[in-house]
Parts: structure tokens; C-alpha cells; sequence
């Protein structure tokens, strides 16, 4: 009768860690602690918290109200914890609510001065004349944004008027394009040099813009013509054919055709 086999259990051998697996592992938790503490350093260590808000630019805005419309912006949470970190401002944000609150305010630079202080330098608009719509005035800048409210009777500013628009607008609207406002700045500009100042203008349409003169007669322009060939050809009716004596009895000199009309008024 054959023998048994013996057998034998098979021997396991464990194998060990790799010291650069633990090492790897380890270095990776202490990156991750550099990087916490980085994190809070930046964002709620108090070097960089924000203790001053500096504004300048300012004439009609106060610029207190501008400063608590940034203190609001600059307060944040993150896990519930609060900062005002000088990393975390958000420009866009900040300047859409001033622009939104503030339509006198045009322009709006901020900048960080490290580690702990805010820079906002303010532009306000200037008007360029006055906007009247259904007997509502208001400033207008050159970019044609009504921006502040105004009494009528301001004689040191142009008037005008837009045909063209039919609703009603607020502040911080665009009442006339610039190209618009531009033209009749610079018909302005031109008159004044010929002698001729000019009271209001009135957008009647897209090709025709109406001049008030201050001697109560009126020009009538094309604004989609050639202004500087309009501007010469009244120049010269105006020295050839209607000298300045028969200007008060004028109604009108209408310039939007090859050839200029003009025409007295009728008593």
C-alpha cells in the first residue's frame, strides 16, 4: 500500500509598503496643510482684510453713500465665515451697482493697494446740454445719457429735444445716440464761429434736424447729408442774400436739399 503524501501549507509571504507609497501619502496630506493655511492667510488673516476704502473723483455724489455701497459688496462669507479679503473683490460687481445707483457717474476705476487698502477713483458726467421731453429736463452728457434731473430755465445750457423717442425715460437712459449728440455739438460749435448762437435743437427725424437760433428764425439740417457742405452754403446766403437786418424778419433757411430755401415770415 503507497505511503500518503505529506502536504504542505503554502507559505504566504506579505508583502511590504512601499516607503515611497507612505511617503507619497504623507506628502501629500502636508501639501494639503501648506495649502489650507496659505488659504486662510489670504482670505481671513487680518493683513489682508480691507481697512480703508479711499474715493476720489467726487462732486455731486456723496461719497459716503459710495462707500457704503462698497462696504456692502466687499462683505463676503465663505463657510460661514466672514471676510472682506483684498483678494476676493469683485471689480464688475461693484462698479454695475454704483453705475446702477449713481447715473451721474460715468467712469469708475478700482484698484488694490496691498495688502489692505481699496481705490476708487470716480468720473462724473459732465453735461453737455439739456434734454427736455414733455416738459421733464434733464442733463445730458456727450454720450447722450441723462444722468440728473434739472430746472428748465438754465439759459448758459443748449436745449434739445428728440422726436424720435416715444417712451418715457429714466435716468442713466440713453435719450440720443452719441453720433447724434456728437453732430449737433459740433453744428453748435460751427454756428458760434459764423456769428449764429443757437437756442435749442429738435430731432425731427432721421433726416432732419431743426436749429434755434436766438434770433427766433431756424435751420433746418440734414443730418445725414454732408454737415460741413450745409454749414458753408449758410455762411454764404447768409453774407450774399440775407444781411443781418432782414434776419429778424426770417422764419427759416432749410439746408437738406441741393438747393437752399429760405423764407420770411408773414404778417
Amino acid at each position: 500500500m503507497p505511503l500518503a503524501r505529506k502536504y504542505r501549507k503554502p507559505y504566504r509571504i506579505k508583502r511590504k509598503k512601499s516607503i515611497f507609497l507612505n511617503r507619497f501619502f504623507g506628502l501629500g496630506i502636508l501639501f494639503l496643510i501648506i495649502l489650507g493655511l496659505i488659504f486662510y492667510f489670504f482670505i481671513f488673516h487680518s493683513t489682508f482684510q480691507i481697512k480703508e476704502i479711499k474715493i476720489s473723483g467726487t462732486e455731486k455724489v456723496a461719497v459716503e453713500e459710495i462707500r457704503n455701497l462698497i462696504e456692502k459688496e466687499i462683505e463676503q462669507k465663505i463657510l460661514f465665515f466672514p471676510t472682506k479679503s483684498i483678494f476676493l473683490v469683485n471689480s464688475n460687481k461693484i462698479k454695475e451697482g454704483i453705475f446702477s445707483k449713481f447715473p451721474q457717474i460715468s467712469e469708475i476705476n478700482l484698484k488694490r493697494e496691498y495688502p489692505n487698502i481699496l481705490i476708487a477713483e470716480i468720473e462724473e458726467r459732465k453735461p453737455a446740454a439739456i434734454f427736455n421731453q414733455n416738459g421733464e429736463y434733464f442733463f445730458i452728457d456727450k454720450e447722450g445719457i441723462i444722468f440728473e434731473e434739472t430746472p428748465q430755465f438754465l439759459e448758459n445750457y443748449l436745449k434739445i429735444k428728440n422726436f424720435l423717442l416715444k417712451e418715457k425715460i429714466k435716468l442713466g437712459d440713453k435719450a440720443i445716440e452719441k453720433k447724434t449728440i456728437s453732430q449737433i455739438l459740433d453744428i453748435e460749435k460751427k454756428l458760434k464761429e459764423i456769428d449764429i448762437k443757437v437756442k435749442e435743437f429738435i430731432i425731427v427725424s432721421e433726416e432732419r434736424l431743426n436749429a434755434k437760433t436766438s434770433e427766433g428764425w431756424e435751420i433746418y439740417f440734414n443730418p445725414k447729408e454732408d454737415l460741413n457742405w450745409q454749414i458753408t452754403e449758410l455762411s454764404l446766403v447768409l453774407e450774399k442774400q440775407i444781411p443781418p437786418k432782414k434776419r429778424k424778419n426770417l422764419e427759416y433757411i432749410d439746408l437738406r436739399f441741393s438747393k437752399i430755401f429760405y423764407k420770411y415770415k408773414e404778417y
